[in-house]
């Protein structure tokens, strides 16, 4: 009976890591460029009992190997996030821009480092720098100029500006894409930010529409990839399975109780 409560308890734990990992997805439904993830479980060891253990007229030999394997119960070992591409919504802003296909786009983070988002809602800042909502500027470093009148950016990531008085087309730079060879062994950062981590692998880097690369839409930003009737079916069955553990508990506290009243 102390197993069962310990392996009951121990599911009831595993499902309650599933019920926060649906109620983020839905909490981000309508976040840009997010991704939505699924929590992976793992069965936790076996206790091997023997034959010559389990009592009865049999004519099993000792040395026959286990006869019997109790479980004790499962955890939540990894979060998998679906990188599959979200839909794409037009806003019509010339600096929100969506990746279609794969790849990331790259913004300097404060410490130095690079993180990797699906986000493009890009704005100028007080220095006339290209930045996310976060004010991290990309790490292609794109000035736009104060007295540009337009922003064009092409599918190939290629950002120009039409200037004022002259009606010119001047280049400010180039928008590179990063890929990963494991994208679900990235580490999410927060703020639609990812990290490179050993599980997903060094970056590597092309132009948009390179051969791997998706391609920039300007004007557009990805939406999230959650799917709500797919995460309420999920939320329902997180809950039966919790609510199944639970009533586990109780039955083996009603078992305990019982064979407390025989001894006494």
């Amino acid at each position: 009976m102390f197993r069962a409560l310990s392996t009951a308890a121990l599911g009831m734990s595993a499902q309650q890591r599933s019920v926060d990992n649906i109620a983020n997805n839905l909490a981000n439904v309508g976040t840009t460029g997010f991704k939505r993830s699924t929590i992976a479980f793992q069965d936790l060891f076996y206790e091997n009992i023997a034959a010559s253990k389990l009592g009865g007229s049999g004519n099993r030999e000792s040395n026959s190997g286990p006869s019997l394997q109790i479980g004790h119960g499962s955890r939540a070992v990894a979060t998998i996030r679906n990188f599959m591409q979200g839909s794409v919504a037009e806003t019509g802003n010339a600096l929100d821009l969506a990746v279609s296909g794969s790849g990331f786009f790259q913004v300097e983070l404060p410490d130095g480092n690079i993180g990797y988002t699906r986000d493009g809602n890009f704005s100028r800042d007080s220095t006339g720098m290209l930045v996310n909502n976060s004010g991290l500027p990309l790490a292609s470093q794109i000035e736009i100029p104060t007295d540009a009148v337009a922003i064009e950016v092409s599918q190939d990531g290629t950002v120009t500006a039409l200037m004022a008085g002259d009606n010119t087309q001047v280049e400010l730079g180039q928008i590179e894409l990063a890929k990963f060879a494991n994208p679900g062994g990235l580490e999410a950062l927060g703020d639609n930010l990812f990290a490179e981590t050993d599980a997903s692998g060094m970056a590597f880097f092309g132009e948009p529409g390179a051969e791997g690369f998706g391609v920039v839409r300007q004007g557009y930003l990805e939406q999230s990839n959650v799917d709500i009737v797919t995460e309420m079916v999920r939320l329902i069955e997180a809950q039966r399975a919790y609510e199944t553990n639970s009533k586990m508990v109780q039955t083996a506290e009603d078992m305990m109780s019982v064979t407390n009243s025989i001894k006494r």
